[in-house]
């Protein structure tokens, strides 16, 4: 009687075992697909507020000016497909043997700064008898009335004058 009780008390206890097992496979499962689908939303959502303009819109053809340049040239902003804010820019001035050039990357940063990385390359015969100078430099332009004109902010040219370039709105 002692063996037959033992007997069962050890079936018994192994059934009971391998039940938790099964159980806790099956909840490894389900937090998986959780996880996942949780992260393919997370995704959805990031890559919507990735692709959509945080600021105001700059795409297409804008004046651009020089201080010692008369009149002015233009600028013109290529939206980047899927970027927030980013920009394709290119634009020129010239007048008589002035001129200026820009080319590279606009990336709206605030409401008041615009960074620029790329090439600006100017040739003023005030300045230094017509010798190119070239900004390669990452920097910003920035806006003290509200959006409607940026100026850059590395202003000091190579002949250590001051330049007053500006994009307007």
């Amino acid at each position: 009687m002692k063996n037959f009780l033992t007997a069962i008390i050890i079936s018994v206890i192994t059934v009971s075992c391998s039940k938790k097992e099964a159980t806790s496979t099956t909840n490894a499962v389900d937090s998986t697909k959780i996880v996942d689908s949780i992260n393919a939303a997370r995704t959805k959502i990031n890559d919507s507020i990735k692709s959509k303009n945080h600021f105001k819109d700059f795409s297409g053809t804008h004046k651009f000016t020089h201080n010692l340049i008369k009149g002015s040239g233009t600028i013109d902003f290529k939206k980047i497909d899927g970027e927030a804010d980013h920009y394709d820019v290119s634009g020129n001035i010239k007048s008589g043997n002035n001129s200026l050039k820009i080319k590279g990357f606009m990336a709206v940063v605030s409401e008041k700064h615009i960074n620029f990385t790329g090439e600006i390359t100017q040739s003023i015969t005030e300045d230094s008898n017509g010798k190119p100078y070239v900004r390669k430099k990452t920097t910003t332009f920035m806006s003290k009335d509200g959006g409607t004109t940026y100026r850059l902010q590395d202003m000091v040219n190579g002949s250590g004058f001051v330049d007053h370039i500006d994009i307007h709105f």
